[in-house]
């Protein structure tokens, strides 16, 4: 049957999405179970580390949106932003790290959207599979409060049944012979509020996740999200004490054809991934 022969997609005015005979190597890959399994187990990553984030949030309340706040749209348009939340600054975020994370980005509302960005990198790379980088990337993110909630929740989440079902071992490594896949490429930020002390920043961004492999079940896929951070100025650095995700808004997918599995895996090795700026 064709995309062209199935309810509710007619055969004009319809976007496909094209896929390789063999992504993934063996025999041509069929709509069924295989791709069934692999859905499931994107939603379950979502599911569950949002679940986790919940956990460790629950009994906080509201306390940062009682804070004074200004927005930052400069519009008197509620329904248009202002030019300025939506062109890049060309401000360079930050010049320093504490092993991996990018730290010292500026007391501004665009410091605290470059530190947005570059905290959704952090937390949605491979390094969260991994309990002893994810104790220290939690650690290095978030405030102290929030971070001795999130641990256990999140060691809770991260579970070795769980990590089995993605294909990784109890300390989240992969297969050898195969790579995988966690990256969240941010598209774009804004902030919803901003005080000297306080500020709330959503990220709009696109997430990889899979394995790629010639054996992988779980091949890497796409997934539109927005994050929004709670922001705390602490320590001379913004701290996320609260996050939450949401899904979208996403595209419709275009006319791509799949690469194949050892693409993805070259790709993943060569292309490094950017530190953010507003």
């Amino acid at each position: 049957m064709s995309l062209g022969d199935e309810p509710g997609y007619p055969e004009s005015g319809h976007t496909r999405t094209r896929l390789p005979d063999d992504p993934y190597g063996g025999a041509a890959r069929r709509g069924g179970r295989s791709s069934s399994r692999s859905l499931v187990t994107v939603v379950g990553v979502v599911v569950l580390l949002i679940a986790a984030i919940a956990f460790a949030n629950r009994g906080d309340g509201d306390s940062n949106d009682s804070s004074s706040s200004t927005t930052t749209n400069g519009s008197g348009n509620a329904d248009q932003p202002a030019t300025s939340s939506t062109a890049a600054s060309g401000t360079k975020p930050v010049e320093t790290k504490s092993g991996t994370i990018p730290t010292g980005f500026a007391h501004t509302s665009q410091g605290a959207q470059s530190a947005a960005a570059n905290y959704a990198v952090t937390l949605g790379s491979t390094g969260m599979f991994n309990k002893d980088s994810r104790h220290r990337i939690v650690n290095g993110l978030y405030t102290a409060t929030a971070a001795g909630k999130l641990q256990n929740a999140m060691d809770t989440a991260y579970s070795a049944s769980f990590l089995g079902k993605l294909g990784l071992d109890a300390n989240g490594n992969a297969p050898q012979g195969s790579t995988f896949v966690s990256r969240t490429v941010p598209v774009g930020t804004t902030a919803e509020q901003y005080s000297d002390s306080d500020a709330k920043v959503s990220v709009w961004y696109v997430g990889l996740l899979g394995m790629s492999g010639a054996s992988s079940t779980n091949p890497v896929t796409t997934t539109w999200k927005t994050w929004t951070f709670d922001l705390h100025w602490d320590s001379n650095d913004w701290k996320v004490s609260k996050d939450t995700q949401t899904d979208g808004p996403a595209p419709v997918p275009g006319d791509d054809q799949a690469s194949t599995s050892d693409a993805i895996s070259k790709a993943v090795e060569q292309y490094g991934g950017f530190t953010y700026a507003r």
